[in-house]
């Protein structure tokens, strides 16, 4: 899956777009069928960083930003609480 349109093709050949994903996210977690967890920035970190650590693939990072509702940054301020999805393949079934 890729925040890209055009990127990876999922679902028989449909390219899935964020515009369609982000809100299915979203509305998942807020349903309670995305497991979360919550942790704090520190200095000096990314979330592709933070993806690469937790999934196994920083391109994922976007995943994190939607979940967090924090836009479309990889940087973001020390102290700011985001939001991981516990198990990644939760997200990549729900969102594919």
């Amino acid at each position: 899956m890729s925040r890209y349109n055009n990127s990876r093709l999922i679902n028989g050949g449909r390219a899935l777009s964020t515009n369609n994903t982000i809100p299915t996210i979203r509305a998942a977690r807020d349903n309670g069928f995305i497991k979360t967890r919550t942790i704090v920035i520190k200095e000096a970190q990314r979330l592709d960083q933070i993806a690469a650590i937790n999934f196994g693939d920083g391109s994922l990072w976007w995943i994190i930003a939607a979940l967090s509702n924090i836009g479309w940054n990889l940087q973001v301020p020390p102290g700011t609480k985001i939001t991981l999805p516990t198990n990644i393949q939760q997200v990549l079934v729900i969102a594919g």
